[in-house]
């Protein structure tokens, strides 16, 4: 029963979005609007069959910067979160001022980073890593915070180090806002590298929207904002898929 009722409702915004594409067909036809106003739903898949190269090309370059940049962030936020928690005091003095950092909005980075790196993919996956590491450090931080004190002395009565503690309790009870924090993380690195191509480099798709942008190519602008929405939905569906597989394996345990 809950396979069908799960099927019904994934129905119904799939029906809905198809009648949405076909409104929109429906009023570009009828109206005549230009393609530089707004583009019909067949003209934008027409771009990914005559642009195919360069659209293959614009998003391998997008992908990798941010796949870098969000393994790097991982990474990094499950190093920094550990030893928060092996030594409060580095939480006490830098916690406060990663806060800080994330009320500076992603667009005013960008144009330093491509000053002080250049216009190369470093740059990009710099600010790719600034804005996925601190849902995933703050998810994490928040799990080890919340294991039941409980869980915690029955470790102390067993005379458990520090070590086994962190590895057998505190990250394994951490996962599922860890992997919450990661989610967001993964939606937000294919946007901060675009953002970060927007405002310089070569290529990429954040490149490709501005110079469709610029020859007011707004089918070409549409089709890559579709891929940024793809490669996104992918990224979370990959972080949901390890969820699984990561409850699955302690489940076992």
């Amino acid at each position: 029963m809950k396979k069908i009722f799960s099927r019904v409702n994934f129905l119904y915004p799939l029906i809905t979005f198809i009648a949405i594409i076909l409104i929109w067909e429906f009023v570009v036809d009828i109206r005549n609007i230009p393609n530089y106003i707004m583009p019909s739903p067949s003209t934008i898949i027409e771009v990914f069959k005559s642009d195919y190269q360069n659209l293959y090309f614009h998003s391998h370059v997008t992908l990798y910067e941010a796949f870098m940049g969000l393994i790097c962030a991982v990474l990094l936020s499950i190093v920094i979160g550990i030893v928060m928690d092996v030594l409060p005091i580095v939480k006490k003095c830098f916690y406060p001022i990663m806060l800080v950092t994330q009320m500076i909005p992603t667009i005013t980075i960008a144009p330093l980073m491509i000053v002080w790196f250049g216009f190369g993919v470093l740059p990009k996956v710099l600010l790719v890593i600034l804005t996925c590491f601190f849902p995933v450090l703050i998810s994490l931080v928040d799990g080890i915070e919340g294991v039941d004190k409980e869980f915690l002395n029955l470790f102390k009565t067993m005379n458990a180090s520090k070590f086994q503690t962190l590895v057998h309790l505190k990250l394994p009870m951490s996962l599922s806002k860890f992997f919450s924090g990661l989610k967001i993380s993964a939606t937000y690195a294919i946007m901060a590298a675009t953002i970060a191509e927007w405002l310089g480099g070569t290529k990429g798709l954040g490149v490709y929207m501005v110079r469709a942008k610029s020859s007011y190519a707004l089918d070409k602008v549409f089709s890559s904002t579709i891929l940024v929405v793809i490669f996104s939905l992918i990224f979370v569906g990959v972080v949901i898929l390890l969820q699984n597989i990561a409850k699955k394996k302690i489940y076992r345990r």
